[in-house]
């Protein structure tokens, strides 16, 4: 890239697959029982399979949306993904949802 006269929005394109790759850590063996999601977690993992927004999954299940964010980065750090469509085909591969 640095011998191309314009990258356009390369650059910022290669920075997010760097970071999305960087966050997207298969979890080691073993550590899925250790990780395991709080029945909480699952429930919001669930929601996250529609199209709802995170604001309207936490008027769903009547929480704020404070909590379902911390609900979805904790979904998102146990499952070793870094963004909702992956968090979803994590989870079917493991046999969650």
């Amino acid at each position: 890239m640095a011998k191309c006269e314009d990258p356009g929005v390369l650059n910022e394109r290669l920075a997010r697959a760097e970071r999305r790759t960087r966050f997207a850590v298969s979890p080691r063996p073993g550590r899925a029982s250790s990780q395991a999601l709080s029945e909480a977690e699952l429930s919001v993992l669930r929601l996250l399979r529609s199209e709802l927004s995170q604001r309207e999954i936490a008027g769903e299940l009547h929480l704020s949306f404070n909590t379902i964010k911390t609900h979805t980065r904790s979904i998102y750090r146990k499952l070793g993904v870094a963004e909702r469509a992956d968090a979803i085909s994590r989870a079917r591969e493991l046999s969650l949802i």
